[in-house]
């Protein structure tokens, strides 16, 4: 934001915002950056190292997701987890200081878990070392000065934005997709079992995940994202009665969403600001939730129940509305809360008003 910014008499709407995108995304064209970033290949999340077996044993007893294989390097412990068809999750933690997202960890209600969180969006790239040189030319920074050969794959990241603290990585495979195993880090012998419950057959793919961002910072999360991505800013829905707005990047119409999800207005108190600002003052910013699209949900819904899980929200939404949609209650060893979400046959929509509406003020009870 400029100098001179008064937070007082800021209110986000989406025409500053459209115009910037329609910028961002003829510049990409102009520079040749089209093309080159394909969709979702993975998600980092990180934990304390106490917490990596609760993690991945969570993950694997309320998703679709299974364990192929874990591995160590002087770095981190990482479990690999994967699904056709859908985003891996590479859970890990650090073996030593020096932790980069650290500064966006420290708040009133994650301070605990001071390594915590969803770190890194990894995107597939089809030319990783013509995407790295033309973004050095528009000024973009990396944590390397190039791409990182890594056995299969080459790898880039980005340093956490001051926006949204997640970090963008851009992955392009040599070799084997889908093995992260590389020469200077070592295979485990760790083996974490599914557990063999029916109604998680019905969990498929990562649908969307939404990252907590504050109102002044809305447009810049977004323009940030698009220049980095082959994303575009797709639509807003807004909230005012719980001064919220949620905002939707989209690759193509059946890939992986990107979500952003802000105020209207800033925060000025727990009181007055709503869900959203509220959970990013006590959060930070950070991932809220990962969505997987779930079939039979009402099945689904009731599986998990009785399994033990407590959820923020009934399920909401109807076939009648075009999708049901549910939030469970934050993870212990994740800080995400984990969102199930089936659209009927026939809906050409992404969300209802109604059911943002709602799932907005069940994060109030987090």
């Amino acid at each position: 934001m400029s100098r001179g910014f008064d937070r007082t008499s800021f209110v986000n709407d989406d025409v500053r915002l459209r115009e910037r995108a329609a910028e961002v995304a003829a510049d990409r064209r102009r520079r040749g950056l089209d093309g080159l970033v394909g969709g979702l290949e993975a998600c980092i999340v990180c934990v304390e190292p106490h917490n990596l077996g609760a993690a991945v044993d969570e993950l694997l007893r309320t998703t679709g997701l299974r364990f192929s294989g874990a591995y160590e390097n002087p770095d981190y412990v990482t479990c690999v987890l994967g699904l056709e068809g859908s985003a891996d999750f590479l859970v890990r933690c650090r073996k030593r200081p020096g932790n980069p997202f650290l500064p966006y960890n420290l708040n009133p209600r994650t301070a605990r878990l001071p390594n915590t969180r969803l770190e890194t969006f990894v995107y597939k790239c089809r030319d990783l070392d013509a995407f790295v040189r033309l973004q050095h030319e528009r000024g973009t920074r990396f944590l390397t000065p190039g791409p990182v050969r890594r056995g299969a794959y080459d790898y880039i990241q980005t340093p956490p934005s001051p926006h949204t603290g997640n970090a963008l990585g851009f992955l392009q495979w040599r070799g084997e997709e889908g093995n992260y195993l590389y020469e200077g880090a070592s295979q485990l012998p760790l083996v974490f079992v599914k557990p063999d419950l029916p109604h998680l057959a019905d969990i498929g793919h990562l649908d969307h995940s939404a990252t907590r961002v504050r109102a002044e910072h809305r447009d810049d999360a977004i323009i940030e994202f698009m220049g980095l991505t082959g994303y575009d800013f797709d639509f807003a829905i807004y909230v005012e009665s719980l001064n919220s707005i949620t905002s939707v990047a989209r690759f193509t119409h059946h890939d992986y969403a990107q979500v952003f999800t802000s105020g209207i207005t800033p925060f000025t108190s727990e009181e007055e600001s709503g869900p959203t600002e509220k959970f990013i003052h006590n959060f930070g910013l950070r991932v809220h939730h990962v969505a997987f699209h779930t079939e039979n949900i009402d099945a689904v819904f009731a599986g998990l129940k009785q399994d033990g899980m407590r959820f923020l929200v009934e399920l909401v939404g109807s076939p009648e509305e075009g999708l049901k949609q549910t939030f469970s209650e934050t993870s212990p060893t994740t800080f995400l809360v984990t969102e199930y979400i089936h659209r009927f046959g026939g809906f050409d929509g992404f969300f209802t008003r109604s059911n943002v509406t709602e799932l907005t003020r069940a994060t109030d009870r987090q």
